[in-house]
């Protein structure tokens, strides 16, 4: 079967080292909105605040690093910024030992970490292109979705036990240091990597550059309308996340072991999905699999406005969020190959760059605006109006389907 067919093993190195990074992640699953609640006693508008700034400035920081990505050495790129996150991370813990973790720390460390995120994300998307034949991107791809959503099946619940039994930060030291490991990682894929050529354009860095990734994504007649899809749809459901935290854990009583359960439970279903893609797009086609399954993963988040106490509230959201997760396991990996299919291998870190930089301040604005939204209507209402609004994002999808863009310049070189 493809799913089982090797891929190398370099790209096996850069496999184990992403789901080392992936899992210390997990573990970590929205530990810095519980060390806000737990020991720092933050309410609603400041989970909110924090995890909007984390996001906004870090994205704000992280625009000049696509085109220095673009142009440089990936693999080094990639050591640096897992360096960078594991030596930031690590202060939250060491402030907490001295009494000295407040608020104004866990955002700086949070814009940091962000920027880095983008930058690492950018350059591990143009490298996968490079390491990877184009006919194995589905596989790849389907393989680290796969390999996210079984972290995040495992991760919620361990690390929920781990903050019961070793304090709120404990969970952060296992993120940090998963970093190291995945640098560790990256630098034993071994092989060469040439240095980037600009072909065509200045050796030097132009603040013209900064724009290239949106000018690129807003001119592609498929490109753009999925990047409004998962704009809006990636939005509206990461700006409910701190909102589902203050109200099962805050309103409704939930221990955090049992929220972290909650949303690990129903991470079989985004490894099923993903396990599924291939197939899937073998039997009905890319375009309509991602059509399909983008339409069916809006249709899931209003269920968690009704939401209660007790064992029907936990097995409800558990329901909701395998819907959701298994429709987004199928739609991830094909939606990456389909947008990596679409970016030319010189454009593919300022393309990744500026999506990534897009969606985080889109997630930081909204969850910001759904912060102040819950403080007047309430957690469960702010709830509702995402689960409402989400409902039309499925019209952002394309509706045709193109040649990818190899298949363009191919068509084009032989005079097609």
């Amino acid at each position: 079967m493809a799913a089982r067919r090797s891929l190398g093993r370099r790209f096996g190195w850069l496999w184990a080292a992403y789901a080392v990074s992936t899992f210390g992640t997990r573990l970590a699953f929205d530990a810095f909105p519980l060390i806000a609640i737990l020991a720092l006693d933050a309410g609603p508008t400041e989970v909110s605040v924090l995890a909007a700034a984390g996001f906004a400035v870090g994205a704000v920081v992280a625009v000049p690093l696509g085109p220095w990505v673009e142009f440089r050495r990936k693999r080094p790129v990639m050591i640096a910024m897992d360096l960078v996150r594991c030596v930031a991370l690590l202060s939250v813990p060491a402030a907490y030992a001295l009494g000295l973790l407040g608020f104004g720390q866990l955002l700086l460390v949070a814009v940091v970490v962000g920027a880095a995120d983008i930058a690492f994300g950018a350059a591990s998307g143009a490298y996968l292109k490079a390491l990877v034949r184009k006919e194995d991107l589905l596989v790849a791809n389907g393989r680290l979705e796969s390999t996210s959503w079984t972290a995040l099946m495992l991760g919620p619940p361990l690390g929920g036990a781990a903050l019961g039994l070793f304090g709120p930060v404990m969970t952060v030291v296992a993120d940090a240091v998963s970093y190291l490991l995945s640098a560790l990682g990256v630098r034993a894929i071994g092989g060469t990597e040439p240095h980037p050529v600009r072909t065509g354009q200045p050796a030097r860095f132009r603040a013209g550059d900064l724009l290239d990734g949106w000018r690129y994504i807003l001119a592609g007649p498929v490109l753009r309308p999925l990047f409004f899809n998962t704009l809006l749809n990636n939005g509206l459901i990461m700006a409910t996340s701190p909102l589902l935290i203050v109200l099962m854990v805050g309103e409704l009583g939930f221990a955090p072991w049992q929220y972290g359960l909650a949303f690990a439970l129903p991470c079989v279903g985004g490894l099923i999905g993903s396990r599924l893609s291939g197939p899937l797009v073998e039997r009905f086609g890319r375009h309509r699999v991602l059509l399909t399954a983008g339409t069916l993963r809006a249709c899931w988040l209003l269920g968690l406005a009704f939401v209660g106490p007790g064992l029907a509230g936990l097995v409800l959201v558990v329901v909701v969020e395998f819907g959701l997760i298994a429709c987004s396991g199928v739609f991830n990996p094909v939606f990456a190959t389909y947008r990596l299919d679409h970016t030319p291998a010189d454009r593919v870190a300022r393309t990744l760059s500026a999506w990534s930089v897009t969606s985080k301040l889109s997630i930081a604005a909204m969850t910001a605006l759904w912060g102040l939204l819950a403080a007047v209507t309430g957690p469960r209402a702010a709830i509702g109006i995402a689960g409402v609004l989400i409902l039309a994002t499925p019209l952002l999808l394309p509706r045709r389907d193109r040649a990818p863009h190899d298949e363009r310049d191919a068509a084009a070189r032989s005079g097609g």
